[in-house]
């Protein structure tokens, strides 16, 4: 059921917000200019590797030695702008559609995470990640890492289509009040470096 609550829903908001996808494109384009697209690896379930796609939100900016600039240094007015609407994520209907990912779960993080979580942690990876979800609708960016991953776990041993339905209602919410969009000090949040109090309890 959920997976073609998915299909159903990924295809028509693709179909229905077609006009408005369109402009973000056109205006990524003259803003920020080539590729449009940000593409990067991510563990998805079961931690197989896919594709997340979205719009470009950071310039390419590059220090001396050719390494990219902090994400703050990246950020432009624009980029903020279509973050905080979450405009940024539409692309990310594609990945539905396709089965990469979901409406709702636990957000696709860094392939480099991985083998940075606990045992409890990695539950995360036993469903298909969302392009929102609980963690998101209970603070997003101003949390901290383990309280992200506590309500991610929560979601994977509470899951049900009605709390989908809940998370989805609020996410509209959240994305009009444009709450928690970044931590403290930061363009969105921290690297995660792995739960200091937990090291021990790691999996592989």
């Amino acid at each position: 059921m959920k997976r073609s609550f998915d299909i159903f829903v990924a295809f028509f908001a693709l179909v229905l917000l077609s006009p408005v996808i369109l402009v973000v494109v056109i205006l990524v384009l003259n803003k920020l200019g080539s590729p449009i697209l940000f593409r990067q690896k991510r563990p998805g379930l079961n931690s197989e590797i896919f594709e997340i796609i979205k719009f470009r939100s950071m310039k390419d900016v590059k220090d001396n030695s050719g390494n990219l600039l902090k994400d703050e240094d990246r950020l432009t007015s624009f980029g903020k702008k279509l973050r905080s609407s979450s405009l940024d994520e539409l692309p990310g209907l594609w990945n539905v559609f396709k089965g990469d990912m979901s409406l709702v779960g636990p957000r696709p993080l860094l392939v480099e995470y991985l083998p940075l979580y606990t045992f409890e942690q990695s539950k995360r990876q036993k469903v298909r990640p969302g392009i929102t979800g609980w963690a998101q609708i209970n603070g997003r960016n101003a949390i901290s890492w383990e309280q992200k991953f506590e309500l991610d776990i929560w979601y994977v041993k509470n899951q049900s289509f009605l709390l989908d339905l809940k998370i989805l209602l609020l996410t509209v919410r959240k994305v009009l009040l444009r709450e928690g969009i970044s931590s403290e000090g930061e363009a969105t949040m921290a690297k995660f470096k792995g739960t200091s109090s937990r090291r021990s309890d790691r999996c592989d």
